[in-house]
């Protein structure tokens, strides 16, 4: 995933959707947040809280709700794009056709409303102790600057790795994997880094 450095350049990397991303970003404009890019990508926050997000995929583009599990819902937009995810909701579009101004107006103003009522939900860090697979932790003894690598990535990004291993049945699908990872963690990068914008 390229870096992205502003929000025009992202909707240049996004062309195929750029008018909308356009309209998007005006409707959100209205409002009091502020616009930055976290994780390659559009951010509106208010006083440093995360309230939406701009996301453009191959076939569709929309807005993310960090806490958009309170949200009404009147018109039933939003969707739950990752299972695991708790607070986060997506307002999808196909074309720019399907944006209806009013309409996403008024979730974006539901929900900073909702930041200011305090409506979130809270991150819950996860305490169980790290368990490194078999093949994985040989694999960490052999090479220091991999074993290195792989200390200085977050406790979340570790168990990731580890679940990715531990996950696989059969011995040679642990062996592929260890060499799929092993650049990644080189790289310090998490195993689901590029879908983070999903």
């Amino acid at each position: 995933m390229k870096k992205v450095n502003s929000v025009e350049e992202y909707i240049e990397i996004n062309s195929h959707f750029g008018e909308a991303l356009i309209l998007l970003r005006d409707i959100i404009n209205t409002t009091q947040l502020n616009e930055s890019v976290k994780w390659s990508a559009p951010v509106y926050d208010l006083n440093g809280k995360n309230i939406v997000g701009l996301a453009a995929f191959k076939h569709h583009f929309g807005i993310w709700f960090f806490n958009g599990v309170f949200l009404k819902d009147k018109q039933n937009l939003l969707v739950n794009a990752q299972e695991k995810t708790k607070a986060l909701r997506q307002m999808r579009f196909k074309s720019i056709d399907d944006i209806d101004e009013n309409i996403v107006l008024a979730y974006v103003k539901e929900a900073i409303e909702n930041q200011k009522l305090g409506k979130e939900i809270k991150p819950v860090r996860n305490t169980k102790p790290l368990v490194i697979p078999e093949e994985l932790n040989q694999v960490l003894k052999a090479q220091s600057d991999l074993n290195d690598s792989f200390k200085k990535l977050t406790p979340g990004k570790q168990r990731e790795y580890c679940s990715y291993i531990a996950d696989a049945k059969r011995e040679a699908t642990k062996q592929t994997r260890i060499k799929k990872i092993t650049p990644m963690i080189l790289d310090g990068v998490g195993l689901h880094d590029k879908y983070k914008n999903c």
